[in-house]
């Protein structure tokens, strides 16, 4: 099985699938009908990236029942969405900054869907055909300010 990454060596940044540990260069359109190289390329000096540059990142809250009775809050009639900024999004290694280390801060292990082109007014059912992929996420909340909002 493979995944495909967005990768860094000096200066070019690039895209490659990743099977078993090594990378195999893409070549193409990342969202089209990419080619990838035969022979992997060696690690050494690469640093993994994000996935994309997104424009925006969009989240949804309140859409876990167990999750929401577990904080004492009333389960809504729709999930609430908002959004966070792109430079919210670290590469593998990135530091965590924890603003407020007083506040009780909580984390959760996400599923991120990255959305591999633009899409409007989609049916459930076609939803599936503009997933780019998948990737993780760490979702980290200051519980002190969100309970104050």
């Amino acid at each position: 099985m493979g995944a495909i990454g967005r990768f860094q060596k000096g200066e070019e940044i690039f895209y490659a699938k990743v099977v078993d540990g090594e990378l195999f260069r893409l070549h193409g359109d990342v969202f089209g009908s990419p080619t990838f190289d035969r022979k992997p390329i060696p690690r050494k000096g690469i640093k993994t990236l994000i996935p994309v540059i997104p424009s925006k990142v969009i989240a949804v809250g309140l859409n876990y029942a167990d999750h929401v009775r577990e904080m004492g809050r009333v389960l809504p009639k729709e999930p609430l969405f908002w959004l966070k900024a792109p430079t919210s999004l670290l590469a593998d290694g990135g530091k965590i900054e924890i603003p407020f280390p007083g506040h009780r801060t909580d984390l959760e292990a996400e599923l991120a869907i990255v959305i591999g082109r633009k899409v409007r007014s989609v049916s459930p059912t076609q939803a599936s055909r503009y997933i780019f992929g998948f990737t993780a996420a760490q979702d980290i909340s200051d519980r002190d300010i969100q309970k104050a909002e």
